[in-house]
């Protein structure tokens, strides 16, 4: 099967629900463990698609696998700045998906207009932090404790892209 990179549409919302639920489900690569509420995912899918914002899908055929989004961030002094989220269901991740998004998704985030680009990843991540770095993310901090699932922390290094 092959695998293709395209902006989310109307039409992958909910294959996009899915695998994030899977990926969540993992408890080890976001911040919450399950997704929201389809009805609530829908509605912020709907909201990226309506405002053009920078977000792209990995399929398999037609089957959404994947995702990357640079979401803005709230306040007018950092309009400049978007935050990093990315994920692939366990049978897409070693094929260049990753890279694959990325590379879309910060296209798309400069010409919006955004020069700096955060995301936060697990120190324990090492083949994420290792494709970010490929991209010329810098770790600009580690930020201990910063996550805890099931009773156990996790630090966090946080990253950024100056484009």
């Amino acid at each position: 099967m092959s695998y293709s990179v395209v902006p989310v549409a109307e039409v992958h919302l909910e294959g996009l629900h899915h695998a994030l639920d899977v990926v969540a489900r993992e408890r080890r690569y976001l911040a919450f463990t399950q997704a929201p509420a389809l009805e609530t995912s829908l509605a912020f899918y709907r909201n990226i698609i309506a405002g053009d914002l920078c977000q792209f899908v990995a399929l398999e055929g037609r089957t959404v696998v994947g995702w990357c989004d640079i979401l803005p961030t709230h306040g007018e002094a950092r309009s400049h700045v978007g935050h990093l989220g990315i994920g692939l269901i366990p049978t897409a991740r070693h094929k260049g998906l990753g890279a694959r998004l990325l590379e879309a998704t910060i296209a798309k985030a400069h010409t919006k207009g955004l020069t700096r680009i955060e995301l936060a990843v697990r120190t324990d991540n090492t083949n994420a932090k290792a494709l970010y770095m490929r991209f010329g993310f810098l770790v600009e901090a580690v930020q201990q404790r910063s996550v805890r699932i099931d009773g156990e922390y996790h630090d966090v290094y946080a990253m950024a892209l100056l484009l």
